[in-house]
């Protein structure tokens, strides 16, 4: 018996129906990924722009991201340099300690280079308290290593007499892992240097 053959209309009109469902399942595929790609990159960049001093358009997202870092430097700088200058014969090791981890091998060197030249000697022989009275920092976020200059005013109390100082401290500071409570802010100090002393005035 022979096995009869199909209408040919009806075989041509269920090919054209598969090739009909597998564009339209192509198009709708394309028209998805192209509206979560727009989605995407809308939550990306943000719906809102500011236009930078030289002109450029910057996501406002950014602009916070430079916010929040420019506020974690500047809070990094005042920690380091209160722990590195605030100390006395009672505190000086334990803040130096903490110091240390906020810098790299440049904090280390000068901590060595004082140590070596008797300055935490003095500190326990004569009980004397150095005091940070006021630290002002200035940082350039806008490529990394970012570069900084801090200003910082302390006292020195030998007794009767106060000697109040000016020191001029500059680095960089460089992004790392967060480690709390030892480096809470992920930077971290290199090239530091103390590019001035001067005294400021004399009390008795």
């Amino acid at each position: 018996m022979k096995t009869p053959y199909k209408n040919i209309y009806d075989i041509l009109k269920l090919n054209r129906f598969i090739v009909l469902t597998v564009v339209i399942g192509a198009v709708l595929t394309c028209i998805v990924s192209v509206l979560m790609v727009i989605k995407l990159h809308k939550e990306t960049v943000g719906s809102a722009f500011v236009v930078n001093s030289d002109g450029s358009v910057i996501p406002l997202k950014l602009v916070s991201q430079r916010e929040n870092l420019n506020v974690e430097a500047l809070a990094h700088l005042e920690l380091f340099h209160t722990y590195f200058y605030n100390i006395d014969a009672s505190n000086y090791e334990r803040n130096l300690e903490k110091a240390l981890w906020l810098g790299n091998s440049s904090v280390d060197a000068l901590y060595r280079q004082k140590k070596a030249d008797g300055v935490y000697n003095r500190l326990l022989q004569y009980s004397l308290v150095q005091k940070v009275l006021s630290i002002e920092s200035k940082v350039d976020i806008q490529n990394e290593p970012y570069r900084f200059e801090t200003r910082t005013v302390f006292e020195i109390n030998r007794g009767s007499i106060t000697d109040t100082y000016e020191l001029i401290t500059t680095g960089n500071l460089i992004k790392v892992d967060r480690n709390f409570p030892k480096n809470t802010h992920g930077l971290l100090i290199t090239n530091f240097f103390e590019s001035s002393l001067r005294k400021i005035n004399d009390e008795q």
